[in-house]
């Protein structure tokens, strides 16, 4: 029996994933509070593994250090130690990361290889390309999406659904955090 994927992805109330280098927002847009980030180490305590694109990929190490004991927070020092798959066909085995496996070819056939085999729920954050064709492959058994209070069309880059299929969402589960922020979970569906 296949495990569950669930697309993990932050965004703007306008659908930005990021900002560019006139925004001056910070980290989760400067909008984390103690339920978001409470919530956060709740989701990423389960057992799992985590996959990445190569491009997310080289932003998490990036930010998060390859250095083992580097000073983070409690979230992302759980993301850095989480088993880890990266899709990708421009990165070789060079890249320090404590548990990363790196694979190449079609990410839709690795990604099917990989839920039918894995004994854990399998996670992805950010890799908006790659969950963008996974999610058209209907390899996405979920969509957690986290909406934080903050319109930055001016400053806003990497649209998350920019250039995806439609599809038709069935809302399995909400939550409001810190009385503003919105995690949104749904399983999506490919429309027509």
């Amino acid at each position: 029996m296949a495990t569950t994927y669930t697309w993990d992805v932050f965004a703007t109330l306008d659908g930005y994933g990021s900002y560019g280098p006139d925004g001056d927002w910070g980290g989760y847009w400067g909008k984390q509070g103690p339920e978001f980030l409470d919530r956060r180490r709740d989701v990423l305590r389960e057992e799992q593994r985590m996959v990445l694109g190569a491009t997310t990929f080289r932003q998490f190490v990036e930010l998060l250090g390859p250095i083992p004991g580097a000073d983070l927070d409690p979230v992302n020092s759980r993301i850095r130690g989480m088993p880890t798959t990266v899709v990708s066909s421009t990165l070789d085995g060079g890249v320090t990361w404590p548990d990363a496996t790196i694979v190449a070819g079609d990410a839709a056939v690795l990604i099917a290889r990989l839920k039918a085999d894995s004994d854990v729920p399998l996670r992805s954050h950010g890799s908006l390309s790659l969950n963008r064709a996974l999610m058209a492959a209907g390899l996405v058994d979920r969509v957690q999406l986290t909406i934080f209070p903050v319109i930055s069309g001016r400053t806003g880059t990497d649209p998350v659904f920019g250039e995806a299929d439609d599809f038709d969402l069935e809302l399995i589960e909400s939550r409001t955090l810190d009385g503003r922020t919105q995690e949104l979970t749904y399983r999506p569906v490919l429309h027509g």
